[in-house]
């Protein structure tokens, strides 16, 4: 049975398939019982250093703290940069020079800067500028930072997913009459989102990572900041990696199944187009109870 993108494997090729899943495995079985050993010889298996993540003090004090601090940034930059990032990649997209021009510099001026210095910059302007307590000084530059670099990214994914639709659909709009703001914003939006979605959902996936920037540098209490004190209270750095590790990879993996299922909820919500029918609406629709009389078989209809 052939695929749109592959033909289906052959005797020869299901035989060489199950060869390399065996040979794959059994060098991930080596690689994890080599990478066992060497933790075991540097004494990183020893019980006293993963016995403070099996109390409450460790999460109550350090970890969760430093969890919600991540979700909260995360949560505020993903709330403010996906609708900058799909204004500005629709101003991209404008008839309109000067409103064209200006959003393409922003965009690219912003996607051109590496995260952390936006972040530094936006510490040093609320330092000098504003009246933000030094407690929350770190979690505004975190944010700010993440906004800014993320939007423009987002903005060009957007862009990109619109322009990416046949030109058939806008034509048809603009052949019914709609103008162009109705043809975005009914037509052409919702249909991008599809596409658009795995983009945006790795994009989402680089905001919640990119919060460690500000932990590092800006003291922002977020979770891995939150980690390198645990670590220096119990004295257990590898460990303490380990299981930070394991949290985003959990985060990650709850981020993009939930975006999986969104996108396979648009795509079967798109499947149908029209409205059901029951019997009694196809009695209705039935000539005899129209008042018509029924097209004879043998005669024109």
């Amino acid at each position: 049975m052939s695929s749109v993108l592959y033909d289906a494997p052959g005797p020869r090729a299901k035989r060489r398939n199950v060869v390399l899943s065996v040979v794959f495995a059994a060098l991930l079985a080596l690689l994890l019982w080599w990478v066992w050993q060497v933790m075991d010889d540097k004494g990183q298996l020893k019980w006293a250093l993963w016995q403070p993540f099996t109390t409450s003090e460790a999460w109550t004090t350090y970890l969760v703290p430093g969890l919600l601090n991540t979700l909260k940034a995360a949560a505020l930059a993903m709330v403010i940069a996906l609708p900058l990032g799909a204004l500005f990649g629709i101003a991209r997209l404008s008839d309109h020079r000067w409103v064209r021009a200006p959003a393409a510099v922003v965009v690219e001026f912003f996607r051109a800067i590496p995260v952390l210095l936006l972040m530094l910059f936006a510490n040093e302007l609320y330092v000098r500028y504003s009246d933000i307590s030094s407690e929350d000084r770190p979690l505004y530059a975190v944010v700010t930072g993440l906004v800014l670099y993320n939007a423009s990214v987002l903005a060009e994914v957007v862009r990109a997913g619109i322009l990416a639709l046949p030109k058939g659909q806008s034509e048809a709009a603009y052949a019914i009459g709609l103008r162009k703001g109705q043809t975005m914003a009914g037509i052409l939006l919702p249909q991008a989102v599809t596409v658009m979605l795995p983009a945006i959902v790795s994009q989402l996936v680089v905001i919640v990572k990119d919060t460690a920037l500000g932990g590092v540098l800006l003291n922002f209490t977020e979770l891995l900041n939150a980690r390198s004190t645990l670590a220096a209270n119990y004295a257990n750095v590898v460990a303490s990696f380990i299981v930070v590790g394991i949290i985003y990879i959990v985060l990650n993996l709850i981020l993009t199944s939930c975006a999986s299922w969104l996108e396979r909820r648009l795509r079967r919500s798109k499947r149908s187009t029209g409205a059901v029918l029951t019997a009694e609406d196809v009695e209705d629709l039935n000539p005899a109870h129209l008042g018509g009389a029924a097209p004879d078989a043998g005669g024109p209809i």
